[in-house]
Order: structure tokens, then C-alpha cells, then sequence
């Protein structure tokens, strides 16, 4: 993946090139159909998807009634938080909805580049954490806090089913 595909999204502007070279490898570039579903609702939240073309629509389901488009996310979006605010399970299903072009980064590959990079992370945690906060309605340093403590508390290290991070899935 090229630098410029990163620079292009709002996740990854402004960032030096070294800071983009740490993070290139941890995202997976990912085409979808209309219809794929990257994950259900109570599905193991294991994966933030970050959109670079086409559309993603979000459904609910609650539990007495049908699924509910809650939102639609294009270019430049996220898909699955869930994955690095420290929830065990996705809150709702994601589905594609026309062509998509998407990176996708295993929560836990976040918490290493943190661990190991802490400034890099840091920024990267700043950002997510204003899509976030945008998408919650809450302050983004509420946020932030909340991020890296589960990623401190290795809430992700059981992504994988066997408590490493070690090989892509």
C-alpha cells in the first residue's frame, strides 16, 4: 500500500512518513461486493475497518423488532469501532452496500503499535478517538482515556482466540 493512499484519508493526514511506514503494514487492504457483511451484530469484535471508497451501512437489531439502517458510512469513515474502545462483541452489524474499497487493522495489531511506538499510537488514538467521540456524542479526551486503557489492560490480546496477535487473519 502507498503512502499516498494513507495520505489521502482523514485518519492519516499529516502524519511524517516514518509514522506512516509503522502503520502501513498493520492495515489489510480489502475489496467488498455489494452485500458482504464484514461482521454481525454480537459477532467477536475483532476488526476497525476504515473506508476508502464506496459505502458501508450500519444495522441494529433490537431484539423485538427488524434490523434499522442506524448509518451509512463512506470515504474516509470507520466501521467497527467496537473493535478498539474495548467491546468483546460488535454492538451492530456492518454491510456493504455498493463497491468498497477498505483497510482493516485487528484491534490488538493497535495495541502493539501503542505499546511499542507510543507517540505514533497515541496520534492514531487521538484520531479515532474524534470519529468516536463524534459518533457517541461524548468528549473526545473522554475517549481517548477510555482507548488506552483497554488497550493497556490488553483487552485485544484474545483476538485471535489464542491470546496473540502474531499472525493476520
Amino acid at each position: 500500500m502507498s503512502n499516498v493512499v494513507l495520505e489521502d484519508l482523514p485518519l492519516f493526514q499529516g502524519l511524517s512518513h516514518q509514522q506512516l511506514d509503522l502503520i502501513r503494514p498493520l492495515f489489510v487492504p480489502s475489496d467488498c461486493h455489494p452485500g458482504t457483511v464484514l461482521f454481525e451484530q454480537g459477532d467477536p469484535a475483532i476488526f476497525l475497518y476504515v473506508v476508502v471508497s464506496g459505502e458501508v451501512a450500519i444495522r441494529y437489531k433490537p431484539e423485538d423488532g427488524h434490523d434499522l439502517i442506524v448509518a451509512r458510512v463512506r470515504a474516509g469513515g470507520l466501521v467497527g469501532w467496537s473493535a478498539v474502545i474495548g467491546r468483546r462483541e460488535y454492538t451492530s452489524a456492518a454491510v456493504c452496500t455498493h463497491y468498497s474499497n477498505l483497510l482493516r487493522l485487528r484491534g490488538c495489531d493497535l495495541q502493539i503499535l501503542c505499546d511499542e511506538h507510543p507517540e505514533t499510537g497515541y496520534l492514531i488514538l487521538e484520531r479515532l478517538a474524534n470519529v468516536v467521540a463524534q459518533r457517541r456524542g461524548g468528549p473526545q479526551h473522554q475517549v481517548v482515556a477510555l482507548l488506552e486503557t483497554n488497550l493497556r489492560n490488553g483487552y485485544h490480546k484474545e483476538a485471535n482466540g489464542n491470546g496473540s496477535c502474531d499472525q493476520r487473519t
